[in-house]
C-alpha cells in the first residue's frame, strides 16, 4: 500500500482530538463554514458507498473523477471475505447526480495513484495485480513514534496504463521493488513517479509509454507524491530528507537541478498540487495535529500561505479542477460515518476585496 493508500486507511481509524481552530474549544459548523467560505463553498461530499474512498483526480475536461475506494461488504451470513477485500482499488465516476462508479482496476492485488492522460482517453495507476499475495513483502516508509500512523510500500507494485472500461493497456514499469505516485506531464509525453528501483523512495521521470526513466532526485530520504507545473517546467513533491519521521515539500525543475525547499518544520506536509495559474499549490499538513490534518494555500514563489479547511478530522490530497475553480480532497471528519469519502467544493482562488457594501 503507498503513503497515500495507507494515511486514509490509519487517518478512518483515527478520533480528531485537535480543535479546528488550534486550541481552545472546537469551532461550531456555522464558524466553520464561515472561516472556509473565503475560498470554498458549496462543499458537498461526492462518494458514497465504500467502506473508505479517497484520493481522487479530475479527467481533463473536469466531467469525471478516477479514485482509489474499498467496496462494502454485501449483506450477509458466513460470507468469506477475499484475501484482498480491504485494499484499495481504482473506480471512474462521472460528475452527476447518481452516477455509478466503475472499477477500472483489476480487483486483484492493492491499487493506488491513478491520474487521468492528458487526452482523456486512457490512465495510469500503480498495482500488484500480478502478485498479489497479501503477504508480499513491504518496505516501511514512515512511521511516527507514539502514534498509530505507518505507511508502506508494497513489493511489486508497477504502474499500469488502462483504458476507460479497465482494459490493461501496457504494463509501464517492471523494476524490481515499487513504482507508484505516478502523474502526467501536461502535454502526456512523459510520466512522473516514485521508484524503489535504486534503494530509496526517489523520484524518476520516464516516456509515456515506459521507455527512457531518469532520476531526478538523488538526496538520502524517501522523496514522493510529484507532480508536474501546469507549464511542464517544474515539479513538487514531499520528502522526507531528516530521517525524523516529518515530510517537508519541495520544488525543482525537471532536471532536479534546481530543487528549493519550501516547508521546514516539526509537521508532516504532503499530498502537494498545482492549481492551473502554476504559482500556488495547495497541501495538507499536521501542523494542527496528527488527528487533524488541515489544507493551506501556497504561494511557491514567495512562500506566502493561507488556511483552506478548519473542520477537525482529516483533510488531505486535495486537488483541483482543470479549470481551477473547483477544490476535491479527502476527508474522515464531514461525513456522518467519519469513514475517508471525497468532497468537492467551488474554490475562488483571490476572493473579492471586503468592501463596506459586501461586508
Amino acid at each position: 500500500m503507498s503513503f497515500t493508500a495507507s494515511v486514509l486507511l490509519v487517518c478512518t481509524a483515527l478520533t480528531a482530538q485537535a480543535h479546528g481552530g488550534g486550541g481552545g474549544r472546537p469551532l461550531s459548523a456555522e464558524e466553520v463554514a464561515k472561516l472556509e467560505s473565503k475560498h470554498i463553498t458549496n462543499v458537498r461530499q461526492a462518494t458514497f458507498g465504500f467502506f473508505r474512498a479517497g484520493e481522487g483526480y479530475f479527467s481533463p475536461d473536469g466531467k469525471s473523477i478516477v479514485f482509489q475506494a474499498v467496496p462494502n461488504l454485501p449483506e450477509s451470513i458466513f460470507l468469506k471475505p477475499s484475501p484482498n477485500q480491504y485494499e484499495y482499488q481504482i473506480f471512474t465516476a462521472e460528475l452527476a447526480p447518481g452516477a455509478k462508479p466503475k472499477r477500472v482496476s483489476t480487483g486483484e492485488g492493492a491499487c493506488t495513484c491513478a491520474f487521468f492522460a492528458p487526452d482523456g482517453n486512457s490512465l495510469i495507476f500503480g498495482s500488484t495485480h500480478l502478485s498479489p499475495s497479501p503477504s508480499a513483502p513491504k518496505s516501511a516508509a514512515y512511521g511516527r513514534s507514539g502514534s498509530r500512523y505507518r505507511w508502506s510500500f508494497p513489493e511489486g507494485m508497477d504502474i499500469f496504463q488502462a483504458d476507460l472500461n479497465g482494459a490493461i493497456i501496457k504494463r509501464l514499469t517492471d523494476a524490481d521493488g515499487y513504482d507508484a505516485e505516478g502523474s502526467f506531464s501536461p502535454d502526456g509525453k512523459q510520466i512522473i513517479f516514485t521508484s524503489h528501483r535504486d534503494g530509496d523512495g526517489e523520484i524518476y521521470i520516464m516516456d509515456a509509454d515506459g521507455k527512457n526513466p531518469r532520476r531526478i532526485t538523488h538526496a538520502k530520504g524517501y522523496d514522493g507524491g510529484p507532480f508536474f507545473s501546469p507549464d511542464g517546467k517544474r515539479i513538487i513533491y514531499r520528502s522526507d530528507r531528516k530521517g525524523d519521521d516529518l515530510l517537508q515539500l519541495f520544488v525543482n525543475n525537471v532536471e532536479g537541478t534546481e530543487e528549493r525547499q519550501l516547508t521546514d518544520d516539526k509537521s508532516v506536509n504532503w499530498g502537494p498540487y498545482w492549481h492551473r495559474d502554476g504559482r500556488h499549490i495547495i497541501y495538507a499538513t499536521s501542523r494542527h495535529g496528527h488527528s487533524n490534518y488541515e489544507l493551506y494555500l501556497m504561494n511557491v514563489d514567495t512562500k506566502a500561505e493561507e488556511r483552506i479547511t478548519f473542520h477537525d478530522g482529516f483533510d488531505g490530497l486535495p486537488v483541483f479542477s482543470p479549470d481551477g475553480k473547483q477544490l476535491m480532497w479527502t476527508s474522515n471528519g464531514r461525513g456522518t460515518d467519519r469513514n475517508s469519502q471525497l468532497f468537492i467544493a467551488d474554490f475562488t482562488l483571490d476572493p473579492a476585496p471586503q468592501t463596506a457594501s459586501n461586508r
